[in-house]
């Protein structure tokens, strides 16, 4: 198949197709978003103006008949983080790009106006069409009225009105398996990006497009063989993510004191076992829906969720671990119908679960919110959502609110909301945490499952570094995070599964040298942008304060921190 990348103008609204080049034909998802922008965008522009682009990248095994390989990337400079950002989705998305043939979707310039437009990408390239009928939508409400006027098979990308403002924390919302706008990229403010360049929604049809070629159909399925089957015997991937979901981290980061409750003031939660992953099980089985969904197509994981109410009615596609805990524990609330709603408004707003979750909680510890309020928590994102000032300051993030505020407990770092592990428990996360070129983010280097004493410094940092190029793999290949449990000791089956795609001779020593190149790029980037190795610390406060549910502080040193190594 024929593989170009579509350059599209906002400004102007046209379009240009173009050969992939030359240098960029063997990178994929979060490889391919992070080369382009470390090339072609400014590091000093500023993120919502004319010299920022988004790329839109599916990885390297997308469209390919092998389990938990379409994932997407996203990547620009971040309105966040003002460095570099990949925010990374499920969805079927990227199986739709790659059927088209298409790598990546690059988005440059801004309107002459305000005028929001959906973007429509099909065989024949790109066309925009008014979105009048849909700004200032939620994305449930936008979502219906585009498959109405373009069928339920495409694929969607959209904003709700956070991105629409520009809130900082604004997520992308990707349609699901079923069309649902349920699976977001939600970190670093993609949304805002989105958003600046005039777009609503982004519309993939892939009505007639083929299949994606096998360049050696038969190594391809003996290596998918073999992945499928770690996959089934691996008891994370076949039972405990597929029954529990990510809502199983709740009782093992618990049981360390690294469950980020009250603004980070500790790590245990008394109402833990109301929100664990037992207790989601237990619910949405009771009722009636469904606690083992496929967020992909060809997922055997399904470690996604619909979680709905006492009537059977779906509230939320999917309650997942960080929103569980984020506006859980975090603001000390420990009801699953209302942290299903909450999460619900979240995705309607079109926010980042987690950062506005750190918005509340510090708003909750300033005394503007009371902890435990769940009314009180909707009714300030319904603010987030109509503009005034409290929800603009929440939609901007926990940085930012907490420095309006006067709070100096602020969970983030390079201005963005720590994920749901409390770093001075959880140390291999803090190093992950400081020094992850995308900010405060788990999922670019998670440590937790890596064997460690996860209270002790040591390996915690050589832990870190090696996670972060296995993150950047996955993220280049499209392979769901949750698959690494079962590949970790097994990337010669991923390399084998990338030459029956590709045809390329690689092997595991091809896939680090793609992950530690992109890695160095994201890093040049963000030096380049000013974000120095000062930027690469946690605050302050997590040193000095003890977290009283494991005794420890954050105590890597810059010196350990600055020697992170990836390899």
């Amino acid at each position: 198949m024929y593989l170009n990348i579509i350059r599209i103008n906002t400004r102007d609204r046209t379009f240009r197709t173009e050969p992939v080049p030359e240098d960029f034909e063997r990178l994929g998802g979060r490889a391919f978003t992070s080369r382009w922008v470390f090339r072609n965008v400014d590091p000093e522009a500023d993120p919502l103006g004319r010299k920022n682009q988004l790329v839109i990248a599916p990885g390297l095994l997308a469209g390919t008949p092998a389990s938990s390989v379409h994932r997407l990337s996203v990547g620009a400079k971040s309105a966040l983080t003002a460095g570099i950002k990949e925010s990374n989705s499920g969805g079927n998305v990227a199986l739709k790009l790659a059927r088209l043939g298409i790598k990546a979707l690059i988005l440059e310039d801004l309107p002459a106006d305000e005028t929001f437009w959906i973007l429509k990408i099909n065989k024949n390239g790109a066309c925009f069409e008014p979105a009048a009928d849909l700004s200032g939508k939620g994305t449930e409400e936008a979502a219906a009225m585009l498959h109405s006027r373009y069928g339920k098979e495409v694929g969607l990308m959209i904003i709700g009105p956070a991105g629409e403002k520009q809130c900082l924390t604004a997520a992308i919302l990707n349609s699901d398996r079923e069309g649902y706008p349920a699976r977001l990229c939600g970190r670093g403010g993609m949304g805002a990006v989105l958003g600046s360049k005039g777009i609503k929604a982004v519309v993939i049809d892939d009505d007639a497009a083929g299949k994606v070629p096998l360049t050696d159909e038969e190594a391809f399925k003996e290596a998918a063989r073999k992945y499928t089957g770690l996959l089934r015997t691996t008891p994370q991937t076949s039972e405990v993510y597929t029954k529990y979901g990510t809502a199983a981290m709740v009782d093992v980061t618990n049981a360390l004191g690294g469950l980020p409750t009250k603004n980070f003031s500790r790590g245990s939660f008394e109402g833990a076992e109301k929100i664990n992953g037992r207790a989601l099980y237990q619910t949405i089985v009771a009722r009636g829906g469904n606690p083992s969904h496929a967020c992909m197509p060809g997922c055997i994981i399904r470690s996604s969720n619909i979680y709905v109410d006492t009537a059977g009615k779906p509230i939320v596609r999917s309650l997942e671990y960080e929103t569980m805990v984020m506006f859980g524990s975090n603001c000390g609330i420990d009801n699953l119908d209302e942290l299903a709603e909450i999460n619900r408004l979240c995705n309607d707003i079109g926010v980042d679960s987690i950062d506005l979750g750190g918005a509340v909680g510090i708003a909750m510890e300033a005394g503007l919110i009371p902890y435990g309020d769940p009314a009180s928590v909707k009714n300030a994102l319904e603010e987030t959502r109509t503009g005034t000032l409290l929800g603009r300051i929440l939609g901007q993030g926990g940085a930012i609110t907490g420095k309006v505020l006067g709070i100096r407990r602020i969970p983030a770092v390079k201005g963005q909301v720590m994920a749901a592990y409390e770093p001075r428990a959880i140390k291999g996360h803090g190093a992950t945490f400081a020094t992850s070129t995308m900010g405060a983010d788990h999922t670019a280097g998670f440590t937790i499952r890596e064997g460690l004493d996860s209270h002790e410094r040591e390996g915690q940092v050589e832990a870190s570094g090696r996670m972060q190029v296995n993150g950047m793999i996955y993220d280049s290949l499209g392979v769901c995070l949750f698959a690494h449990v079962a590949v970790k000791e097994h990337h010669d089956i991923l390399a084998e599964m990338v030459r029956g795609r590709w045809g390329w001779k690689w092997g595991t020593g091809e896939l680090r040298d793609l992950a530690i190149g992109a890695l160095r790029e994201e890093r040049g980037f963000n030096r380049r942008a000013g974000l120095g190795p000062a930027t690469d610390r946690l605050p302050e406060i997590f040193s000095e304060e003890v977290n009283p549910s494991s005794g420890t502080t954050f105590d890597l040193s810059p010196e350990e921190l600055d020697a992170i190594e990836y390899r």
